[in-house]
């Protein structure tokens, strides 16, 4: 981005942060951004999450609903027009009442709950009721991997996804595009059908990156698999070209200059419009991580996946919280990074999954934490799809869960219907983190052979390999009364109190 760029973009970010200061004079508000990489269960958390407060779901550690300070909660009318409205009605509908995981998020979505509470302080209970707004912002992770776009040229763009094609983990997949890149002149004549099967080529190499065999997370630019309304338009037609990165301009009429024409229509009708509009106006933010998918698709993707993580985490704007600063720009003030799914594994293993994840996001933390940024780690589930139970296996316990795959999981060639609860052991996770970027205990550096992910069992006889497995959301008890109670979950409320403990004080 040209200094020009940067200065017009500053000045539109601090005219936008008057306009919303203004707006909280009546009634403060937190914008908190949700995202994840694909499947990582956004959706389902901000669900859970508007859920569990508007029916008075059990929050220990939320201290504002524990000790009786939250009295209410309520949707309202949110305050961007032009934004979707999340649709959490359709997505508790489907949770509840049928049983099945709602649609992943494939744009951006924004839902306000305002929530009214008591102070814990005597002096703030003088003034009245508190009120704040809290603005829930839904948007795909891989949108984030585009931040880093801004920054680079054309050709830094095409010699950094050149590297990562012909990388072992991803050389087979790539290989189609990679053949049809070596028949392209960059400096031959432009031509739009050459442009849409190269793009085409390039987008089915990403799709089948991410695709459950390989679980691959850095995949920009992001709206090539979520193209929306844009889907055909000349800004997503283009691919990476084999150049260096310290390539010349192009000449004007080759392949080469239409190819960094459309990618800097992507920046500037794509990347930029969703950093001012959306990025820049946060105030938190929780990015949810599947580690667990990751590892069941072996090393390759768990590097892979601490790569993303350090692109999006450079994305964020971290800094200390500051009324007088906030009116000019915002700054993410706290960050909780959350390792999904946790009620797949037994409690004992939810210690060394939260290592897992502070390993994948070291890097990122320390950079949040010297700007001044709060930040924490846990391993959640904002639905809780099992229950714990403990099995004999040759005279000996072992912890287990209990729970009921989706139709068509499969464990040890058995697949299953969609109705039969099973209790299986789902393995131990390593306790050193650093075991799972090493390889394999075969120590294969074959990307074919990285399938799932082996650990020393502490249990003789049972087979070590993490069994990653998709569960149905759980059937919810009704009370007397025939009222329905909130969704079960793991440590949401802890997640609560990192994230709105503070302004509800």
């Amino acid at each position: 981005m040209t200094r020009l760029q940067s200065l017009t973009e500053e000045a539109r970010l601090t005219l936008a942060n008057l306009a919303d200061t203004a707006g909280d004079l009546a009634v403060p508000s937190l914008r908190l951004g949700v995202t994840g990489l694909a499947r990582s269960g956004k959706t389902v958390f901000i669900t859970a999450l508007v859920h569990n407060l508007i029916h008075g779901g059990r929050l220990p550690v939320f201290r504002a609903a524990a000790g009786g300070r939250l009295s209410r909660a309520r949707l309202q009318p949110q305050p961007d027009d032009a934004v979707p409205r999340f649709d959490y009605e359709s997505h508790v509908a489907a949770l509840v009442n049928e049983r099945l995981w709602p649609q992943s998020t494939r744009q951006v979505s924004e839902l306000r709950l305002t929530l009214e509470f008591e102070s814990a302080s005597y002096f703030s209970r003088k003034f009245g009721r508190g009120k704040l707004h809290l603005d829930l912002i839904d948007y795909p992770g891989e949108w984030l991997l585009d931040l880093p776009l801004l920054s680079k040229s054309y050709a830094e763009f095409s010699a950094e996804a050149l590297r990562l094609a012909r990388a072992p983990g991803r050389a087979k997949i790539a290989a189609p595009w990679l053949s049809m890149l070596g028949e392209t002149d960059p400096d031959g004549a432009e031509k739009e059908s050459d442009a849409q099967k190269l793009s085409e080529a390039f987008k089915r190499y990403l799709a089948a990156c991410r695709n459950d065999a390989h679980a691959l997370s850095m995949l920009p630019p992001g709206r090539f698999l979520m193209p929306g309304d844009l889907d055909g338009s000349p800004a997503l037609t283009f691919a990476p070209l084999d150049i260096p990165a310290d390539a010349p301009p192009a000449r004007n009429g080759t392949f080469r200059a239409m190819m960094e024409r459309r990618y800097e229509a992507y920046k500037s009708h794509v990347v930029r419009p969703f950093f001012r509009e959306h990025f820049a106006r946060l105030d938190r933010q929780i990015v949810l991580v599947d580690v667990l998918h990751a590892l069941n698709a072996g090393p390759s993707a768990m590097n892979d996946l601490e790569v993303a993580l350090g692109e999006v985490l450079k994305a964020f704007r971290p800094g200390r919280r500051s009324w007088l600063a906030s009116i000019l720009s915002r700054r993410i003030d706290r960050i909780l990074f959350a390792a999904t799914k946790a009620d797949h594994l037994h409690r004992e293993d939810h210690d060394r999954l939260e290592a897992i994840l502070e390993r994948l996001v070291a890097r990122g933390i320390e950079h949040a934490r010297f700007k001044g940024a709060e930040v924490e780690v846990l391993a959640m589930a904002a639905v809780r799809a099992t229950r714990e139970a403990t099995v004999k296996h040759k005279g000996e316990e072992l912890p287990a869960i209990l729970g009921t795959p989706l139709p068509g999981e499969t464990v040890s060639g058995e697949s299953y219907d969609g109705n039969t609860e099973i209790a299986m052991f789902p393995g131990d996770l390593p306790e050193d983190p650093d075991s799972v970027f090493a390889g394999l205990e075969s120590g294969s550096q074959d990307p074919e052979a990285q399938g799932q992910v082996h650990f020393d069992s502490q249990h003789e006889g049972v087979d070590s390999t993490l069994q990653y497995l998709r569960f149905r959301p759980p059937k919810l008890d009704t009370t007397a009364e025939g009222m329905t109670l909130s969704l079960p979950h793991i440590r949401l409320d802890r997640a609560l109190e990192f994230l709105l403990g503070d302004r509800l004080a």
